[in-house]
């Protein structure tokens, strides 16, 4: 498969948001329309792009959005460097397998690195394909053995 790594644009949310809903994960997106979910997307997605501190890359091949991922660079005052958060990767179900979280990835990376950062890091859920097939173990990432992963939900 030809990929194009690029940064996410303006014009890709509801391609990004058509690739939330086929996960069928968030309850909150089979509650409302498709253009209500790329209208929210775009919203998040503007937001990201207002600042150098996310960073959004969409992979496309033949024209098409076939998956992205979300970065946060987060600076820990207790780190030599900033952290890179890998917030979201999905990637359409037909381009699974054939490379695209890979080189998504890899444009994660090469960020990483020229901004100066301590590590990366995710989370993935053990339900999840990607968990079961260790996508990530795969791609160098070590599971954190010690450490206990909370949220708190507000209203």
């Amino acid at each position: 498969m030809t990929l194009e790594i690029r940064a996410a644009h303006l014009d890709d949310a509801t391609a990004v948001a058509a690739i939330l809903r086929e996960t069928n994960w968030f309850a909150h997106m089979a509650a409302e329309s498709a253009a209500e979910t790329a209208v929210r997307v775009r919203r998040f997605l503007q937001d990201c792009l207002r600042d150098d501190s996310h960073a959004i890359y969409v992979a496309v091949s033949v024209g098409e959005v076939v998956g992205y991922t979300a970065v946060h660079w987060l600076p820990y005052l207790f780190m030599t460097g900033p952290e890179g958060y890998v917030s979201e990767l999905f990637v359409r179900p037909q381009a699974r397998g054939l490379g695209v979280g890979r080189q998504l990835l890899d444009a994660v990376y090469a960020e990483a690195a020229a901004r100066g950062c301590s590590r990366l890091s995710l989370l993935n859920g053990r339900q999840r394909e990607s968990y079961q097939r260790q996508f990530y173990e795969k791609q160098g990432w070590e599971e954190r053995p010690f450490m206990a992963n909370f949220v708190r939900k507000l209203p």
